[in-house]
């Protein structure tokens, strides 16, 4: 099927999915707020439903519907990046193909992360995903949680699938990522999904960036993107990089998304708690994070 034109470059905000007080349901007034502040930051685009959305954690209902959301809150200001994620093929298929007739510009895809695919096998995945849409596929390296380990040679085997166009490394690998970015981009456009290598992959000429970080302070996120990718300006790009580079290396250091709904919460753009097993932060940890929150809460003020 002729595959969907999109181009995808900037900071794509990995966003949290917003729950009411009880994380009982999705709180939908609190993400449209939270998609228009992004988008009037300068964002340009949104991922829903990856790891920061905990989407894990949905119903395929709530999935669904998140996605909708998104989508529709964005209004085509800027593109929609849907996190698919499944255990069976059938199901990442018939997740995809929502996304696609809901309006979704592309799809951010993990593959089965109970038992690990060998290569062969990841291929064989990748391929009949993508058959079954006109969606542009964004990899979703992030052998953390899939235990599917690729270098970086076997990586760019997997942007030779047709639809397979792109790819958010989150494997912490910068070796890997510069060898991505440096010697395959021909056949695979890697974007940096691992938040204290984001000036690293940026410096090395990353396309975009796929970022948690810049779903909280968007603003400053939006200004290193301009700083160091559009101007080139090293040196005033590594005086904003420090509080990024602190906020990011704290988020690493706790539960990512207890962290991030922590963050919301100090910045004063709530989006609820995590839900169960994921435990809030311990008050040692919000005291941490709220210190290194502090140039970015003064910038508010």
């Amino acid at each position: 099927m002729p595959r969907k034109q999109v181009h995808l470059t900037g900071i794509l905000a990995a966003v949290p999915t917003p729950f009411s007080a009880d994380g009982s349901a999705v709180d939908e007034d609190a993400l449209v707020a939270l998609v228009d502040r992004l988008v009037g930051a300068g964002v340009h685009g949104l991922v829903p439903c990856g790891t920061t959305g905990e989407f894990t954690s949905l119903s395929p209902e709530e999935h669904r519907r998140v996605v909708e959301l998104y989508v529709s809150a964005a209004a085509g200001r800027v593109p929609v990046v849907a996190g698919v994620g499944s255990l069976t093929t059938a199901g990442a298929i018939s997740l995809v193909q929502h996304a696609e007739q809901v309006g979704a510009d592309a799809v951010m895809l993990v593959p089965p992360f109970y038992d690990p695919l060998d290569l062969a096998t990841l291929k064989v995945f990748l391929a009949d995903v993508a058959a079954a849409t006109s969606l542009p596929i964004m990899y979703y390296n992030v052998p953390g949680a899939t235990g599917i380990r690729l270098d970086a040679a076997q990586v760019a085997e997997l942007g030779d699938i047709e639809g397979v166009d792109y790819l958010k490394d989150t494997s912490g690998d910068a070796v890997a990522l510069t060898d991505l970015i440096v010697s395959r981009g021909s056949r695979i456009k890697a974007f940096n999904g691992w938040d204290t290598l984001t000036f690293a992959g940026l410096a090395l000429g990353a396309e975009a960036s796929v970022w948690g970080v810049a779903g909280l302070v968007p603003e400053q996120a939006v200004a290193l993107w301009d700083t160091l990718a559009v101007k080139g300006d090293l040196g005033a790009a590594r005086e904003q990089w420090r509080d990024l580079w602190a906020l990011s290396s704290y988020l690493e250091s706790v539960n990512y998304v207890a962290g991030v709904k922590a963050a919301l919460e100090v910045l004063g753009h709530p989006a609820g708690p995590t839900r169960a097993p994921v435990q809030p932060l311990s008050a040692e940890q919000r005291a941490g994070l709220a210190a290194v929150l502090e140039p970015f809460v003064a910038a508010q003020a």
